[in-house]
Parts: C-alpha cells; structure tokens; sequence
C-alpha cells in the first residue's frame, strides 16, 4: 500500500505524460479468444493479455496466476523477468 501524498504525486505525473488512450476496435473478440484458448474465467484478465497481444506487445504483470496461465505465449512476463 502506498500513502495518500505518494498516491497524488503520481497521479499529477500521470495526468502530464504522453499517454494515449487505445481501444482497438477487436479487443472484444480477441479478449473472447483469449479467454477460451486460456480457460480463463475472468474476461478482465483475458483483456489484458488480448491488447497486449492486438499491440503486439509485452504485458507486465505482478499476477502469478496469469503469468502462470499464459507462460507459452511467450510476451506476458512477471516479476521473475523483470
């Protein structure tokens, strides 16, 4: 947990970076994609992985569970690779 002053701090610097929002217009239908070649019950989690995957990306995540689901796509990397 981080403290209340931490928090805004990083929100102001956040609010000033380059930062563009995306939606890819087949997030939905990969997210699904996803979620079924995964078995993952949570289309959330499935979002993730399916944008980073749309972006042709890498996803950072501190969740063993994913990382753990996900290990043979090769782009999804937890905190052991970091």
């Amino acid at each position: 947990m981080i403290s209340g002053e931490l928090g805004r701090r990083a929100l102001e610097r956040l609010s000033v970076m380059p930062v563009v929002p995306r939606s890819p217009a087949a997030l939905g239908r990969e997210a699904w994609r996803v979620a079924d070649e995964l078995g993952l019950a949570k289309t959330y989690d499935a979002e993730y992985v399916a944008l980073a995957r749309l972006l042709r990306s890498r996803l950072l995540t501190l969740d063993a569970r994913l990382v753990r689901a996900t290990g043979r796509l090769g782009f999804v990397i937890g905190p052991d690779r970091l």
